[in-house]
């Protein structure tokens, strides 16, 4: 047990301590509440009721409302009162999380923290490649790829002129390519660059088992790669810097325990669409605030399957690529860290890559992040809690903040309170929602979420009306994942745009008229009428709560995202 790991315990019960005070305090908490406030329906008044109708001694109409009213106060209210709770625990849970990791992140930050403080490095027989060869270890670059026409040319170009003697470094490009035309495009791409003098190899499969997993454990099978010490990992759309492989081996040369080195994601087309700048701020934050403070504490943290450097030996000794998920790169990262070993991120290092253009296109991206997680919690959840070489303070961090409160209970706490219970809520004046918790978490989230994103105050509105959309896709995802549910193993490969940021069509393919269902996402569009009929609700009979601003804002988010007016396509186009 480290003093990092004690440290990050330490201050993950500090920021528990301090939401449980602050509550207290402010006498937020209170449970003491009855779950409705309603008279509940007995089985004799519902008998009389119905008596009451069938002789005519009473008016129908009257009593339908009545009995409504019973129902509502007796039935409905309490089954989602109860849920109310369950939300209100899920939350706390989650901003604890949040503070206790911005804590640590802007901890970091105001100390000048960084990676060398608690791992050894230095270069690599001084800044010249040219000297000292021998001392330079065998590194190979693999550059998995599907069909990718806009960018098999910049991620190419990028890992052959990475600074490493020539004799030490092979470019290994897995190509799964369908597509007969772009498949030979790539092969003489590589030919180019072998005239070149660099040792680039061009790998095939015959089929496409296990997706990228399975391109990587077959490159790892070929003779050159098992003679490889470190392998760095880049995706088709990634761009290392020339220095990349010079900053990041040593940190595995001189720390034996290490087996990852990740870096930080940068984009090429942050600025182009509303929609790349909100996810840009949720990449931000999680590299900010999610990957440091799993560094700086546990030394622990999830490789994001590209911009990363593994140690050979990590990786066989974990069991190597496994398909049985589709966070394949998460996989590889908790079976490691059960094997004892140790993870570096290094901020510093930043890789362009390229965000999804399109809504659509985004929200397969996170839905097979979340389902594939999910999935993984249950089917690690045993071997992290029978695992020997790892802490019992790791093991409580990777079950109950890396998998628990982020894989699961922060979309579907969100998805449930706000998208939910808040709209129906209007509809049921017997329902409590205590103001800490509709109203106090959220902004204590959101500003932890700000202060490492001050140059983006100005969006951070529809970043959170975004926010919520995505949490219905995530917890959907999330099920999925948990559960087993049909769609668990969908792998639909991210489209690229490239050089060319303003032309999001494929050169090469024959346009195609898209039918109406391909041009609009009708699950928002019916989220949207939902909230739109609440909100309307609550302004003609708004009683004591007033959520329609919140709701028609939130409605009308859900519709411009149905009608894919964001990103760079529209149902118009």
């Amino acid at each position: 047990m480290e003093a990092g790991e004690i440290g990050g315990a330490l201050l993950f019960l500090l920021a528990a301590a301090a939401a449980v005070a602050a509550a207290v305090s402010v006498g937020a908490v209170d449970f003491s509440r009855p779950l409705a406030a309603g008279a509940p329906l007995g089985f004799q008044q519902a008998v009389s009721w119905l008596i009451g109708v069938l002789d005519g001694t009473s008016s129908a109409a009257a009593d339908v409302y009545g009995a409504w009213v019973a129902v509502r106060a007796g039935v409905i209210a309490p089954v989602l009162q109860v849920a109310v709770w369950a939300c209100m625990v899920m939350s706390v849970m989650l901003v604890v999380e949040a503070v206790y990791n911005s804590v640590v992140s802007l901890g970091v930050k105001a100390i000048g923290w960084r990676p060398e403080w608690r791992f050894k490095w230095e270069p690599l027989d001084g800044a010249d490649e040219e000297k000292g060869r021998a001392h330079y270890p065998l590194v190979l670059v693999q550059i998995p790829m599907y069909n990718e026409l806009e960018v098999y040319k910049l991620s190419i170009a990028a890992a052959c002129e990475l600074q490493w003697p020539k004799d030490r470094i092979i470019v290994q490009v897995l190509d799964d390519s369908t597509d007969p035309f772009i498949k030979n495009l790539v092969e003489l791409e590589c030919e180019n660059w072998v005239n070149k003098g660099v040792n680039i190899k061009y790998a095939t499969r015959t089929s496409r088992k296990g997706f990228k997993a399975g391109a990587l454990k077959k490159g790892m099978e070929c003779d050159y790669a098992t003679q490889s010490e470190y392998i760095a990992i880049f995706d088709a759309d990634f761009q290392p810097e020339p220095d990349f492989l010079l900053r990041t081996v040593p940190f595995l040369v001189h720390n034996p325990e290490v087996a990852l080195v990740q870096a930080r994601w940068s984009f090429v087309n942050d600025t182009t669409s509303l929609l790349t700048r909100v996810q840009k701020m949720f990449f931000d934050y999680h590299f900010k605030v999610e990957q440091e403070a799993g560094s700086a504490t546990f030394a622990f943290f999830s490789f994001n399957g590209t911009a990363g450097v593994w140690r050979t030996v990590a990786i066989k000794e974990a069991g190597g690529w496994k398909d049985r998920t589709t966070v394949e790169d998460m996989d590889l990262a908790v079976r490691a860290t059960l094997k004892g070993w140790k993870f570096v991120y290094v901020g510093d290092i930043r890789v362009k890559s390229e965000l999804p253009s399109t809504y659509k296109a985004y929200c397969r991206q996170q839905f097979r992040w979340s389902s594939g997680g999910a999935n993984l919690f249950r089917k690690m959840a045993k071997d992290v809690l029978v695992a020997k070489d790892v802490s019992l303070l790791k093991k409580s961090y990777m079950l109950y903040s890396f998998f628990l409160v982020r894989r699961v209970i922060a979309p579907t706490a969100a998805c449930i309170l706000y998208n939910i219970i808040l709209p129906v809520s209007v509809t049921i004046p017997e329902l409590y929602l205590p103001v800490w918790g509709v109203a106090y978490i959220p902004m204590v989230l959101t500003i932890v979420t700000a202060i490492r994103h001050p140059k983006n105050l100005h969006i951070m509105p529809f970043w959170i009306l975004f926010e919520s959309v995505m949490t219905v896709r995530r917890m959907r995802a999330a099920l999925t994942g948990l559960l087993e549910l049909d769609g668990l193993n969908q792998w639909v490969v991210t489209k690229k745009v490239g050089n060319d940021l303003e032309d999001s069509e494929v050169p090469l393919l024959q346009k195609t008229r898209k039918r109406l269902r391909d041009r609009v996402n009708f699950p928002e569009i019916g989220f949207s009428m939902f909230l739109f009929l609440c909100a309307s609700y609550n302004l003609a009979f708004h009683g004591t709560t007033s959520y329609y601003i919140y709701l028609y804002l939130q409605g009308l988010v859900f519709l411009l995202l149905g009608l894919n007016f964001t990103g760079t396509c529209s149902c118009c186009q």
